[in-house]
């Protein structure tokens, strides 16, 4: 029966291109969680009248973050092949789009850490130093655990936007499901091959939503 409705369609190499996705999209949420809490908290706590008060770094880091949650991810991808090929050694395959997965999504999901710990209560932060909470102490006693359920939110949006961006890799070689359902499907009329692709990645979507939506709920303790 698929077969008569999907003549084009060779499952072993939906599956190669599924995993291939899937691994873009792991290691780059990964590298993206880690850099963005970093990046997010740099920015808060150098912001004005917090612990780390600096109007220099704060201007630095916010404009590098600006600057590269602005450009548009596949101009990001050709801005970048000379830092990846001296990178990875590559321009082809899952590894190559990589970098540009984590420099386009990192900034993104920085300014989210951003406004979620903006959103935390200052008052906790206020009794936590008057009892004499050094500032290490508080980003993990107080900052993080406060601003966790929208972390995650933040988080499961930012990958679903890198599910996006992977398939847009996938145009210029970077493997995956953008790069079946563009070579294979849509540079040779195989409707049925996109659409099998297409399927897939909302399927992808949906499963790292309910996740991340469940995960938020379960920290949400309000």
């Amino acid at each position: 029966m698929l077969e008569q409705w999907l003549p084009n369609v060779n499952w072993e190499n939906i599956w190669e291109a599924t995993i291939e996705t899937l691994y873009m999209t792991s290691i780059s949420v990964v590298a993206t969680f880690i850099l963005g809490i970093l990046l997010g908290l740099l920015l808060f706590l150098t912001a004005k009248g917090n612990l780390w008060e600096n109007k220099m770094v704060y201007t630095v880091v916010g404009a590098f973050v600006n600057i590269f949650r602005s450009i548009p991810f596949i101009i990001l991808i050709v801005l970048l092949i000379p830092f990846t090929k001296a990178l990875v050694g590559t321009m082809i395959g899952e590894n190559a789009a990589l970098p540009a997965l984590i420099i386009g999504a990192a900034p993104f999901y920085a300014r989210m850490v951003e406004i979620a710990l903006r959103e935390i209560d200052k008052g906790v932060i206020e009794a936590a130093k008057a009892m004499g909470a050094k500032t290490s102490t508080i980003i993990w006693k107080v900052l993080l655990p406060e601003s966790m359920p929208a972390l995650v939110s933040g988080i499961t949006v930012t990958a679903i936007a890198l599910v996006g961006y992977t398939a847009m890799a996938g145009v210029i070689g970077a493997g995956g499901l953008g790069n079946l359902a563009y070579l294979d499907g849509f540079q040779r009329s195989r409707e049925d091959v996109v659409l099998v692709a297409t399927v897939v990645i909302l399927l992808i979507v949906f499963v790292i939503q309910f996740v991340g939506d469940f995960f938020t709920n379960k920290l949400d303790k309000r």
